[in-house]
């Protein structure tokens, strides 16, 4: 194919995940929304003010950009997973992969409308966190590099997930039982300065508490851990997940067979 009709087919692939988490809004943008917001309430108000300062910043302050990063990060890995896999369930995959479309560029598609979701969500709980502390940006390309990286990457583990899924409880299990609990141990709620030193080395492999820091310090100017080592990983990870999945997919892995 030509790069004109190659860019129209990632187009029409990006726009049409675009509309599809538009048009159930109610299920896609309303949920976490209000999830985002019993999180400031508890956690930043109620819990908050018991907790004092973390950091030298209020604990509403601190706890913000890990709570933006954390719905960057389930709804950008949730959209692709539950797409994907509902176009192998219903088999209009098919028809795409016997199109003259090259892998890269569905995969892209499906990774692009996975980060337009979660940026859409994350930019909806930036704007709700306006209602509950003074949200200031120390350093804007940090924010916008941060977000938009993670965002890519588990859109990426989010196809992979739904290219091993056989049905819709395989969708499920690594959100249950391996993202939630990587979050939450991410340094969302604290400062892995608090941890014992044989706990903080465990933390460090944790690869979500390099986004939730990266993207902290991008907005407040602290962070735990080193910025460029950070990135570096994120890219890392960015890279292995793009080359597998996109073996996963010219292989029909999880499609054909």
């Amino acid at each position: 194919m030509r790069i004109q009709d190659n860019s129209i087919a990632l187009m029409t692939i990006v726009s049409r995940e675009i509309r599809r988490f538009l048009r159930i809004w109610a299920q896609t943008l309303l949920p976490p929304a209000i999830t985002m917001t019993l999180y400031f309430i508890i956690f930043g108000n109620l819990i908050g003010s018991r907790i004092g300062e973390m950091d030298g910043y209020d604990y509403m302050e601190f706890i913000v950009p890990g709570l933006i990063m954390m719905s960057v990060i389930t709804n950008s890995y949730g959209n692709v997973v539950s797409s994907f896999y509902s176009a192998k369930f219903q088999r209009h995959v098919e028809e795409i992969m016997v199109s003259p479309v090259p892998a890269s560029i569905i995969l892209i598609g499906y990774v692009l409308g996975g980060v337009a979701r979660g940026l859409g969500v994350g930019l909806i709980v930036t704007l709700l966190s306006l209602f509950f502390t003074d949200l200031q940006v120390h350093n804007l390309f940090v924010v916008v590099a941060v977000v938009f990286l993670t965002a890519v990457l588990f859109a990426l583990g989010g196809f992979i997930n739904a290219i091993f899924a056989n049905s819709f409880d395989d969708v499920a299990i690594v959100p249950t039982f391996v993202l939630t609990p990587l979050t939450y141990l991410g340094g969302v709620f604290y400062s892995i300065q608090l941890l014992p030193e044989f706990w903080q080395g465990v933390s460090m492999a944790n690869p979500i508490l390099y986004m939730v820091n990266t993207f902290r310090y991008g907005i407040l100017g602290v962070s735990d851990i080193d910025l460029s080592f950070a990135f570096g990983i994120i890219l890392v990870f960015i890279v292995a997940l793009y080359s597998f999945a996109l073996h996963l997919l010219k292989t029909g892995k999880g499609i054909r067979h």
